[in-house]
């Protein structure tokens, strides 16, 4: 017999305290578990809620992205995220970045100071029995919560590995060497430091970096299944001299002033924090061994002299075939009572999983109430991506993100992809209209 009145959110990252602040809501006592800090995961440092590990961005604002579209209707569901976010932005074009820390302190704060919620720091090792359950560990949740999901979904479980970038001193950055502007001078002129690279500089530093040493994976799995949309940086190169000038060294949209041309390839730096003291190499997932991070990355002439404050690192992460395990509203088929959250229940990226957090924790309350889920339509990205992960046709699951792709499309046809997109996120915000949330 399941409890009406009380529910339990495993994990404390964007997917669990969006979840939870959902429950609370609507009245429901939460006790939120976070094993942290009486235990880490090999990617986790810090001991607030939400820690942000592979990046600082949100990825972009601008309602007519994918990425812009899935967060303004994220707020209407009062998300905690973006509250947070709000107070914790950095200058970073048209992306919504972060200071993590600031970041992390906001939402750990509100969700401490939530009547409704208990934190609780300590390891769920199994699924808890007799109450709405909501599993939010994240992809790295412990070995032992690991196993009980593998035994309760079976053949579901599946892996993947995910990188995280450096991170440089922003006085080490030689700007001798360097460039402010964002791509197409979009946002501020400052909100990217920019390290071209000419032609004879990109070929050299693209074979030192093909022929650079990686490091050993850790002990807990050596498949090296790694997800396109998190691929290490020396991963891309080996699949050709120029992939990454159509990727992270992509020099379209900015101009070099020293020349007054497009440089051959451009690597961006952008803040890390709100005091712009931090840079990350934007896109520069690696796994390679720290010194050579060190060897290759400086490299680039304006990092020549760069003193790194965190060298990339690469880690396991874990997720569901969803397709055959969840409903739309990320309960488990076979017990509804359990819910999946964040990236893995076969959703990617940041957002992406607090979008994810927010439906299982609205549609746990809304049953626990006695109403049936909400499924909101193709039309939105947020149903888009709970019905993507739900459809027993996809074969070959991978982890998806926001994009237009996976939304229904407009009845009208709109050659112009930008007037395309602000149709289909106009679309969106206007059903939203319908619904009293």
């Amino acid at each position: 017999m399941t409890n009406n009145k009380e529910a339990i959110v495993i994990g404390g990252g964007l997917a669990g305290v969006e979840a939870a602040k959902q429950l609370s809501k609507k009245g429901i006592k939460v006790t939120l578990y976070e094993m942290k800090p009486r235990k880490f995961s090999p990617a986790h440092k810090s001991e607030k809620l939400a820690e942000l590990v592979c990046s600082n961005s949100l990825k972009a604002e601008r309602l007519g992205s994918a990425a812009g579209l899935l967060k303004a209707e994220m707020r209407l569901f009062g998300s905690v995220c973006l509250a947070a976010a709000d107070v914790a932005k950095v200058p970073a074009g048209g992306a919504l970045a972060v200071d993590r820390d600031v970041f992390s302190h906001e939402i750990t704060k509100a969700i401490e100071n939530d009547e409704n919620i208990t934190l609780v720091r300590e390891e769920i090792t199994e699924i808890p029995q007799g109450v709405t359950v909501i599993v939010a560990a994240g992809p790295l949740m412990s070995d032992a919560l690991a196993g009980s999901v593998a035994e309760l979904c079976g053949k579901g479980f599946l892996s993947f590995y995910d990188a995280a970038a450096p991170i440089v001193t922003a006085d080490s950055i030689d700007m001798e060497n360097a460039f402010t502007q964002s791509r197409y001078d979009r946002g501020g002129e400052d909100d990217y430091i920019n390290c071209p690279l000419d032609k004879a500089q990109y070929e050299e530093f693209y074979e030192a970096l093909i022929n650079a040493e990686s490091a050993e994976l850790h002990s807990f799995d050596k498949k090296k299944d790694v997800y396109e949309g998190c691929m290490p940086i020396e991963v891309l190169a080996s699949r050709g001299m120029d992939a990454m000038r159509y990727g992270p060294l992509k020099p379209v949209g900015l101009t070099n002033p020293k020349t007054g041309h497009r440089p051959w390839a451009n690597l961006q730096l952008r803040k890390e924090n709100k005091d712009g003291t931090m840079y990350n190499l934007v896109g520069f997932q690696t796994n390679l061994k720290f010194l050579e991070q060190k060897r290759v990355f400086s490299m680039f002439p304006a990092l020549k002299n760069a003193e790194f404050v965190r060298y990339g690192v690469m880690h396991r992460n874990t997720f569901l075939n969803s397709p055959g395990l969840l409903s739309y509203d990320f309960s488990l088929k076979k017990d509804p009572r359990i819910y999946f959250a964040g990236q893995i229940s076969g959703v990617e990226g940041y957002m992406e999983s607090a979008a994810s957090g927010i439906l299982a924790g609205y549609n746990a309350a809304r049953r626990m109430e006695g109403k049936d889920p909400i499924l909101l339509p193709k039309i939105t990205m947020m149903g888009a991506l709970s019905q993507y992960i739900s459809d027993e046709s996809v074969k070959n699951f991978q982890p998806m993100g926001a994009a237009f792709g996976i939304i229904d499309p407009l009845e009208e046809k709109i050659r112009d992809k930008k007037e395309r997109y602000e149709a289909l996120a106009q679309r969106s915000m206007d059903y939203f209209k319908t619904l009293d949330l």
